[in-house]
């Protein structure tokens, strides 16, 4: 009996022995990462779009630990501390010009934001506790950006979207602060989650005076984390920090030929070699294939298929531009089977240091026009009627010459475009939203026939904002189309003699 005991005694050491080797391996295959990417990007207007893209992942922290190496420490807390599902927050400066700089690639889709700071959070807490998580959150933030993000804490400052993004958790808050100044003092806390900082890798580029004083700029970070699903399938805690800007070439050129540039043009500094902690380390030269010369212009207007400009056959001996450095790759993309896209110059920063440092430069030869891929509709949205008072909100869309049947949606009677519509409006302004109206191409419409769906959640005064997410399901040959809402606004005497704050009077 005794020798039974000893030898299942031995098989449950030799079990958890195997088990315990199984684990260490399965550790030891997760591993943190880092990567960093810059894309430079000529535009039609004379100006270069930069557009920085740092990247950090860490294991779930019950395989991996709560020690991390490259992971910043600060935004493990933060996940940890308020159980942060998916959050967005961006600090921006200008606003980016859909018709010249774009509004249809990935770019522009997702760091095409509003000036000043816009927040977005999804929690994992219970439902009680979200506003509790959505406060504290924002005076965490607050401190470690060195922004007035504390102020979106009070119950007028943020609402709770269910359609306009993708979780459908409920659990959801916005917020933005339009008039918050965007600085240095912003940029400097971003740049510390970065393992390098800026002083290797292409963070490096990063000189303060050269980002804001471009036309544009947007520093963001999204964060994506499932540390709180319970299936051994997760991924972890993903950070993402792009910093995206519009900047004028300071090289002088003919009016009529595009500016030269380089990087130490641009940004006054060149790239010593690559962040020792990132995985990879590239650089991209983005080129729309719908380049054409000035010459060929009005060959374009009559035959538009004949002087579209091949520009991957070779940069060179290519008549149009020139390179200062050779690529490492060049990428071809496709937006569909008849449609092509841009091309992308690759290069690695891997093969240069300090002692040969990276300073790529471009040089138009010619003069050439193009424009960027429009999205299939202009959007506007303005104020009717006189007096500040009473009015009209208004909501105006227009169809591109970028909108092709690709974009559409189509079933077995028509083609259609799904649009959504997400507004949000302060709680002193009284809108009446039985009053919504719909035209298109100038015609009032029914609103049952184009409106697929929708959800109104009224202001309340001093408590909420109002919210109105509508998803308008608009026919392929509609050229314009447009939503109006009437408003009553309360006087401004009125909101501050019935407040309990106190007021402040400035001389």
């Amino acid at each position: 009996m005794s020798r039974l005991k000893s030898c299942f005694l031995l098989f449950l050491v030799l079990i958890s022995a195997s088990e315990s080797l199984a684990e260490e391996a399965t550790v030891e295959e997760l591993i943190e990462e880092f990567t960093e990417a810059l894309l430079l990007r000529p535009l039609p207007d004379r100006k270069v779009l930069a557009h920085f893209h740092f990247q950090s992942s860490a294991p779930p922290s019950r395989t991996y630990g709560r020690h991390h190496h490259i992971f910043p420490k600060s935004i493990y807390q933060l996940v940890h501390k308020f159980q942060i599902r998916e959050m967005e927050l961006s600090f921006t400066q200008g606003r980016w010009n859909y018709e010249r700089w774009g509004g249809f690639d990935p770019i522009s889709s997702s760091n095409a934001k509003p000036p000043g700071v816009e927040l977005w959070a999804d929690f994992d807490v219970p439902q009680s506790q979200v506003d509790d998580s959505w406060k504290n959150l924002t005076h965490a933030l607050s401190g470690l950006f060195c922004a007035s993000i504390n102020f979106l804490e009070h119950s007028t400052s943020y609402s709770a979207p269910q359609w306009s993004f993708r979780s459908i958790s409920g659990k959801l808050r916005y917020g933005t602060l339009p008039r918050e100044a965007v600085c240095t003092e912003n940029l400097t806390p971003w740049l510390k989650l970065l393992p390098c900082r800026d002083k290797a890798g292409l963070s490096s580029l990063m000189d303060r005076p050269s980002i804001y004083r471009g036309y544009y700029h947007s520093q963001r970070l999204h964060l994506k984390s499932d540390e709180f699903d319970t299936s051994k399938m997760g991924t972890g805690m993903v950070l993402e920090q792009t910093l995206t800007a519009v900047l004028q070439p300071n090289t002088f050129s003919v009016k009529k030929l595009q500016p030269s540039w380089s990087l130490s043009s641009l940004f006054g500094r060149t790239v010593g070699g690559k962040c020792s902690l990132s995985n990879s380390s590239n650089v991209y030269v983005q080129l729309e294939q719908n380049l054409a010369s000035e010459e060929d212009k009005s060959m374009k207007e009559n035959e538009a298929s004949k002087s579209e400009i091949v520009i991957h056959e070779g940069f060179q001996n290519n008549p149009f531009f020139e390179l200062s450095l050779t690529p490492k790759t060049v990428i071809k993309e496709a937006w569909n089977l008849q449609k092509e896209g841009s091309i992308l110059y690759e290069y690695s920063v891997e093969d240069y240091n300090e002692f040969k440092p990276f300073d790529l430069g471009f040089r138009w030869k010619v003069p050439v026009f193009w424009s960027c891929q429009q999205a299939p509709l202009q959007v506007s949205r303005f104020l009717l009627g006189s007096g500040n008072e009473r009015g009209a909100i208004a909501i105006s869309m227009k169809s591109s010459s970028s909108n092709d049947i690709k974009t559409a949606n189509c079933d077995e009677n028509e083609c259609w475009l799904r649009v959504g519509i997400f507004q949000v409006v302060p709680w002193y302004v009284k809108v009446y939203y039985h009053s919504l109206e719909l035209f298109l191409d100038g015609e009032p419409q029914s609103s049952t026939d184009n409106i697929e769906n929708i959800r109104v959640s009224p202001s309340e005064d001093k408590v909420s904002p109002g919210v109105m997410e509508i998803v308008l399901r608009l026919p392929y040959s509609v050229k314009t189309a447009a939503l109006t809402l009437e408003f009553d606004k309360v006087s401004s005497d009125c909101i501050i003699y019935s407040s309990n704050r106190p007021a402040f009077v400035c001389y």
